[in-house]
């Protein structure tokens, strides 16, 4: 079978380092941002589980200990929950101290907010490859693009001749590297657009668990919003079933 001249394989092998560097380059750029978009998605899908045990499951439990192991482990709603844990056993353990002048509130509040900025940091983790790859590939291709039209008017300038046969080859590097900068850019965009959205929905649940860990700390239950949705849910049970 033929080989086109006009492909791939022509364009790297008769290319020069100019155009080699830059193909390799975007090459690159595209595996480091396929890497996170499916590292980070897996990573997402795992938190999202948590998550739902961070909602249910975890409250439907008798004591902390068993709480906190229906969250697993190697996630933020778990790491949480056992730094809420360690503030109030550190609190109580140490009374007499320096850190007594903070009430138990305030203590718990700053170990509760220290892990979900932890948390925030590991989610965004890998995001600004993304946004790099997306903003700057069409970029690389274009200087590829470039550096192909340059090819283009070498060859008329030499050979004094417009011909099609001269001028096709630098013309389609110079469309194919265009091609390829678009080709890496475009997913990475859509990438990191969909994980901005997951990070932002798993902190929001991440802050709305650390609320009702904060009310239970200090208070020994729940939130009161949670607990009038609970009261309100039992009830209208309660009304459908007398129905």
């Amino acid at each position: 079978m033929e080989v086109s001249p006009y492909g791939l394989e022509s364009l790297w092998a008769q290319g020069d380092f100019v155009t080699k560097g830059v193909a390799v380059l975007l090459l690159a750029m595209s595996i480091a941002s396929w890497y996170v978009i499916i590292t980070k998605a897996f990573q997402l899908l795992r938190f999202r589980k948590s998550s739902e045990a961070a909602g249910h499951q975890f409250w439907d439990t008798t004591s902390l200990p068993e709480g906190v192991a229906t969250l697993g482990s190697d996630n933020p709603f778990a790491e949480v929950a056992k730094a809420g844990v360690t503030a109030m056993s550190h609190h109580t353990a140490h009374k007499g101290h320096l850190h007594d002048q903070l009430s138990v509130s305030d203590w718990v509040t700053l170990s509760l907010r220290q892990a979900i900025d932890e948390a925030s940091g590991k989610l965004q983790a890998g995001m600004a490859v993304l946004a790099s790859v997306g903003s700057t590939a069409p970029f690389v291709g274009l200087f590829g693009t470039v550096w192909g039209i340059y090819h283009a008017l070498v060859s008329i300038g030499t050979t004094g001749q417009a011909s099609i046969d001269k001028v096709a080859g630098p013309v389609g590097e110079a469309l194919i590297m265009t091609a390829l900068g678009l080709a890496v850019a475009i997913p990475a965009t859509f990438g990191y657009n969909a994980l901005v959205r997951g990070n932002k929905t798993t902190i929001a649940k991440l802050n709305k668990f650390g609320f009702d860990l904060h009310a239970l700390f200090v208070t020994g239950s729940r939130s009161a919003s949670e607990e009038s949705e609970k009261n309100g849910t039992k009830a209208k049970l309660a009304a459908v079933g007398r129905a």
